[in-house]
């Protein structure tokens, strides 16, 4: 039976690329408000309310509105945005870590941000097999395509072109920082250092570890193996055995929907790097937000997918 899903938010960046995933798939069909009520607020009511699925693409508070426009107990829900990824009520949409079957089952999943995906599927479940402690002070350097920032700092990087890195979350805080904190299960908030660089999409997230100084780690071959063996049976992530000496962003980069981790080792095991590879716009946006839908549809998970 096709299910309907309306996406509010269709004409952003991650709305339109869910569209693409979507597109010509018999199993949904697409509620579209024409140009001149895509903001009006009782045609967007009435959608919302009309749909099996929503997908909203909105920023955090426009996001918290819609869902509470939302008046029946059947609509199910997926939130691109950061607004309730920590909040009670909601399943964090990371099956792979989460469990496919908590995802499958909720009513209402929040999508993780892109920079928590590569934080936590390199972290998670080291912490949970006991390999790395808990209560360590992580750091997470981590770098994007401008791409997911939104219009505004699409804006700045497509007028400056001379803009070659930017630095920013400089003042900590960042709301990335709970839900990094939380489902990676950490005693401490890590010290998140992101930044964006000229190309559109593609992203690296890093975990540097001070492996010598650490009350209690595996080494660098067990961290590997760890997660390995956990997403061994994942079609999306994988983990890579070979350490290559350089890892590439490029300005080319088509869309994906994958997620590459590597694990690199000091030779005397003192010093490693986690270091995970993915699109901000796939597997850290739009390809979560499907796979997710997918999952809740009752559908192979990789449906749509760009694999």
């Amino acid at each position: 039976m096709t299910k309907s899903v309306f996406i509010d938010g269709a004409v952003g960046t991650t709305g339109l690329e869910i569209g693409e995933r979507l597109a010509g798939r018999s199993e949904f069909s697409l509620i579209t408000l024409p140009e001149d009520r895509r903001k009006d607020d009782a045609a967007r009511a009435e959608a919302l309310n009309a749909a099996d699925f929503v997908i909203l693409c909105l920023p955090d508070d426009a996001a918290k509105a819609a869902v509470a426009m939302i008046d029946n107990t059947s609509t199910r829900v997926i939130d691109a945005s950061s607004a309730h990824r920590v909040a009670q009520g909601w399943t964090y949409g990371f099956p792979e870590v989460i469990g496919r079957d908590k995802v499958s089952q909720a009513q209402r999943v929040s999508n993780p941000g892109c920079y928590p995906t590569g934080f936590i599927a390199l972290l998670a479940p080291l912490i949970r097999q006991g390999l790395l402690p808990s209560d360590w002070p992580y750091v997470c350097h981590a770098v994007s395509g401008y791409s997911g920032g939104g219009k505004a700092l699409i804006g700045r990087f497509e007028e400056d072109t001379d803009v070659a890195f930017r630095d920013y979350g400089l003042a900590l805080g960042h709301k990335h920082v709970p839900e990094m904190t939380e489902f990676a299960g950490l005693a401490h908030a890590p010290v998140f250092a992101p930044a964006v660089i000229p190309a559109h999409r593609g992203m690296v997230v890093e975990v540097p570890l001070h492996l010598g100084m650490m009350p209690r780690s595996a080494p660098t071959d067990g961290l590997r193996d760890c997660l390995a063996d956990f997403y061994a049976s994942s079609p999306i992530v994988t983990v890579h055995a070979d350490t290559p000496d350089e890892l590439l962003l490029r300005r080319s980069m088509a869309p994906s929907d994958k997620l590459d981790l590597y694990v690199f080792g000091a030779r005397d095991g003192s010093q490693a790097r986690l270091v995970a590879v993915l699109d901000n716009l796939g597997k850290g946006a739009s390809g979560a937000a499907v796979q997710n839908l997918n999952l809740m549809a009752g559908l192979p998970e990789t449906a749509g997918l760009v694999l």
